[in-house]
């Protein structure tokens, strides 16, 4: 597969031109489909019932979390799970606490549609609602079982998961998956000028904050991931 390269406007989550929509509703890249899909078959034959919490994520519905998250509106946790007092903290220290979890508008690998937060509807009730914590994904956590099945499985479809170990940037979080064979180029392709340019365009809360520092937050949180295996 010859993986276009990609405009702007995808890799900061401006468009959804490349994005497919699934029967759950979830919007992916449209050249993921098929790869999606037999990895879903290949797990239900496992006892693995593959649901998505979250695919494509636009800018705007990104930045709206992360205005929500700046505001002390919506939780933020810390690596040891506890929840951190975000009005408290200011300048590059209430950016680093924020994005431990949630990723800066624009820079977001879900903007990109080749990556999806999943869980297994298989091993909980019907109306149990996923928290995304690494607790969920742990021995005696209801998605274990996923969890260890992917560390062998996913590769064998194209997918595998940037934030599998904590390397000092974005937390572990073992629900991520990524398709390689687009995603990889993307991020090759996306540099800080591109999100320089896009934050200029649309502000974002922090903005000044975000923009001083825009540097070594994209080396620390946007390319420094866990590499394919």
């Amino acid at each position: 597969m010859i993986t276009p390269q990609p405009s702007t406007a995808i890799l900061t989550g401006c468009t959804q031109s490349h994005l497919i929509a699934l029967e759950d509703g979830a919007l992916i890249h449209n050249q993921m489909q098929r790869a999606w899909r037999n990895l879903c078959q290949a797990a239900a034959t496992n006892g693995i019932d593959i649901k998505i919490v979250s695919a494509f994520r636009s800018f705007e519905r990104q930045a709206a979390i992360w205005q929500a998250k700046c505001d002390g509106l919506r939780p933020i946790y810390d690596l040891q799970q506890q929840q951190v007092r975000i009005t408290s903290l200011t300048g590059l220290a209430k950016l680093q606490a924020i994005l431990l979890y949630s990723a800066l508008p624009g820079a977001s690998r879900h903007h990109w549609g080749t990556e999806l937060d999943i869980y297994d509807a298989g091993a909980v009730a019907q109306d149990y609602q996923p928290s995304l914590l690494p607790d969920e994904y742990q021995a005696q956590g209801p998605f274990a079982k996923l969890n260890q099945w992917l560390s062998t499985e996913a590769v064998k479809f194209g997918f595998f998961r940037p934030y599998r170990q904590y390397r000092g940037g974005v937390a572990a979080e073992p629900w991520h998956l990524s398709y390689a064979p687009i995603a990889t180029p993307y991020l090759q392709a996306f540099n800080v000028a591109t999100l320089t340019s896009c934050l200029q365009q649309y502000p974002i809360a922090e903005q000044h904050s975000v923009l001083a520092n825009l540097p070594q937050l994209y080396q620390t949180y946007v390319i420094n991931i866990c590499e394919e295996t």
